[in-house]
């Protein structure tokens, strides 16, 4: 089945940069991919890896070890990265380069960026995102944690919860409350190394993803120092708004492929299978589900298009990316619960990639904005 997207990324420039993350991704990645998912999580010797090769910082300025490229090529590493056949890897990979790092690039300083930007570009850092929380979640107004000024530090003091990299990250983007009185004007963007006193965590067992590690974090009086605050103090629950956008591009744009993928390889399953005589795939049920399953994967590829073009050329994209992300996450857990209904028992395996796919995909309908957040942004814009 052909992949479209050439008005995107069709150029001779796309097709070498396609390739050089695809032999990274089958030669590095791929061969491990159910290593990693028994030792929940992936080599961090993956990152410098990644770094030599200019793929953590693809969008950044080259100032600071950056590629400098459209939002094209970012696609494209997402896209190839989602066939490692490791959708926790791809989680724990994208939350470096698309979820904690975009507002630091966009509103950190000089100095911030290049203590904390610049060697997690290289790959020496590992970064995570540090927003959820048990009273807060798709609703990040709930936040609880506070930080505090201290002279020119701020102390911190609260907890996290369903962190990706909470074991591996070097540093995280904190979210914290740092006016209570002033509600969304009351959040800041605080830089927190893992190695400050009076942090720790604890990891989670999911039932998916497991390539990555997962966690809570806590703060007991953490310290660090202002000048760590990215962008200005108060403005964080806005940055973290746009910051959001690139997370729910991750799956806006890998959605499709992982789906393709998952649709070709049970199609080629049902050919070879047979029963009452037949292949499955020339049953008539079975081929109206094909139909199905392709017309939705080509819908949201051409929703990922136009959502990949409006980042390209720097526009407004909130609409595109909310209803995108809902209709690509429906479609992926429409194909994969289809798929294990094809695969039969085998699809129950978690050995199948129909049935890591079942629960992987569930994931996306939660995180980076839950459905119903996604829906009701969607209502704001259109004025319901």
């Amino acid at each position: 089945m052909q992949q479209g997207g050439g008005e995107v990324y069709g150029s001779d420039d796309h097709r070498a940069f396609r390739e050089t993350v695809r032999r990274f991704v089958q030669s590095e990645i791929a061969p491990r991919a159910r290593e990693f998912d028994e030792r929940g999580r992936f080599d961090k010797s993956l990152y410098p890896k990644m770094g030599e090769l200019g793929l953590l910082g693809i969008r950044y300025d080259p100032t600071y070890g950056g590629l400098g490229l459209d939002y094209s090529y970012q696609a494209i590493f997402l896209e190839e990265l989602t066939l490692c056949d490791n959708a926790g890897v791809c989680m724990g990979i994208s939350v470096q380069t698309d979820m904690a790092t975009p507002a630091l690039h966009r509103f950190g300083s000089d100095e911030l960026k290049r203590k904390y930007l610049e060697p997690a570009i290289r790959g020496e850092h590992v970064a995570a995102i540090a927003v959820t929380e048990p009273s807060g979640g798709s609703d990040v107004a709930g936040i609880r944690t506070r930080a505090v000024r201290d002279g020119d530090d701020w102390v911190i003091n609260g907890s996290k919860m369903y962190i990706t990299n909470a074991a591996t990250a070097d540093w995280l983007c904190l979210l914290a409350v740092t006016d209570p009185d002033a509600g969304y004007g009351g959040f800041s963007q605080i830089i927190v190394p893992t190695d400050s006193p009076g942090f720790t965590f604890e990891l989670l067992d999911k039932i998916g993803n497991k390539g990555s590690d997962t966690g809570m974090l806590f703060f007991d009086d953490v310290r660090v120092p202002v000048s760590n605050t990215i962008g200005d103090a108060n403005r964080g629950f806005q940055q973290q708004m746009m910051q959001f956008q690139d997370e729910r591009m991750v799956v806006v744009v890998s959605a499709p492929v992982a789906a393709r993928r998952l649709w070709e390889q049970t199609l080629e399953h049902c050919q070879q299978r047979i029963a009452f005589g037949k292949p499955l795939s020339k049953m008539q049920v079975n081929q109206h589900k094909f139909v199905d399953m392709y017309t939705r994967i080509e819908a949201a590829q051409e929703l990922a298009h136009r959502c990949i073009r409006k980042m390209q050329q720097g526009e407004d994209a909130t609409l595109d990316i909310s209803m995108s992300k809902v209709f690509c996450t429906d479609m992926h857990q429409y194909v994969a619960t289809t798929c294990v209904q094809l695969f039969g028992g085998a699809g129950y395996m978690y050995e199948n990639p129909a049935g890591r796919a079942f629960v992987d995909s569930r994931l996306a309908a939660i995180g980076g904005g839950a459905d119903e957040v996604m829906k009701q942004v969607v209502a704001k814009i259109l004025g319901i």
